[in-house]
């Protein structure tokens, strides 16, 4: 299966009084990441699922991801904290092209469990805001192989 790992575009910035769940996309991160789509577009990737977390930001990037999606995106609570056994069989349940569209760090821990093994080293792996990790393989704690690490200025830049 390919598995796209998606970071939520950028944000309205966390503070206090803020709920860190209920924080939207900026005007500029909209706009960043429609020419990241475009992107997307132009090299002909296309999901046949999107999995999110239920967090606004995570929920408008995978809203803003339908050029590229087959159907709505697909909310779940598993993208909110680190990466368990339940995430991996939810991934796991299609082998159609998936993305998974969420926040840092627990989107390097999944990447790194899926990749080595093990969660310990998501930090190595970095996904900027509107970037993507793609991973290809068998969704099992190291089952698949990183393909690419894709910052959101080069997709902009294909758009």
């Amino acid at each position: 299966m390919q598995l796209w790992m998606i970071r939520h575009a950028v944000a309205e910035t966390a503070g206090p009084g803020v709920e860190d769940a209920a924080r939207e996309l900026t005007e500029d991160g909209k706009a960043k990441l429609r020419r990241a789509v475009r992107g997307l577009r132009a090299l002909d990737i296309r999901f046949d699922r999107i999995l999110t977390s239920p967090w606004k930001r995570a929920v408008q990037t995978a809203r803003q991801l339908a050029p590229v999606a087959a159907g709505p995106p697909i909310t779940t609570d598993l993208l909110t904290q680190s990466p368990r056994a339940e995430l991996l069989a939810l991934i796991a349940e299609r082998s159609d092209p998936t993305a998974v569209v969420g926040h840092e760090p627990w989107l390097g821990e999944l990447a790194s469990w899926l990749a080595f093994g093990d969660t310990r080293h998501g930090e190595a792996l970095i996904i900027k805001k509107s970037g993507m990790l793609w991973l290809e393989g068998t969704a099992v704690p190291g089952g698949m192989q990183l393909r690419a690490a894709i910052p959101p200025r080069l997709l902009r830049a294909i758009g």
